[in-house]
């Protein structure tokens, strides 16, 4: 799947997104992420609190992204990433924050950019 057709599947899918990641010492960290955006045409990326998934990526820029698509158990896709960049420009953040709240706002917030480097999908036949 191309970074077109994996846009075009966010755009028409509703579902649950589990971002994996692990520092340089091997400790594994999974949490809880929205839909990525895709910016600069079609870069996938993702708005991270300063947190234990954006610690992991600053040492290991390795990540996987599994989503499973709502009212299945078997629907979905992995997808595998790779960092390439990453803004704290409150601003460019701006631009693709979904939710705005007074809280969320004293937040420190990353948009973080990778490349995706193979899709699967959830469960393979």
């Amino acid at each position: 799947m191309n970074n077109a057709e994996i846009k075009k599947y966010f755009e028409n899918t509703s579902g649950l997104a589990i971002l994996s990641t692990c520092d340089s010492e091997g400790n594994v960290n999974a949490a809880v992420y929205g839909k990525p955006h895709f910016i600069e045409g079609d870069v996938f990326a993702l708005i991270m609190n300063d947190r234990v998934s954006h610690a992991n990526l600053e040492s290991n820029p390795r990540a996987a992204y599994i989503f499973l698509e709502d009212g299945s158990k078997s629907k979905g896709i992995r997808i595998y990433l790779e960092k390439t960049g990453e803004t704290d420009n409150p601003a460019e953040i701006e631009k693709y924050r979904k939710h705005h709240s007074a809280e969320s706002s004293e937040k420190k917030l990353f948009l973080v950019k990778f490349s995706v480097e193979k899709t699967r999908d959830i469960i393979e036949k």
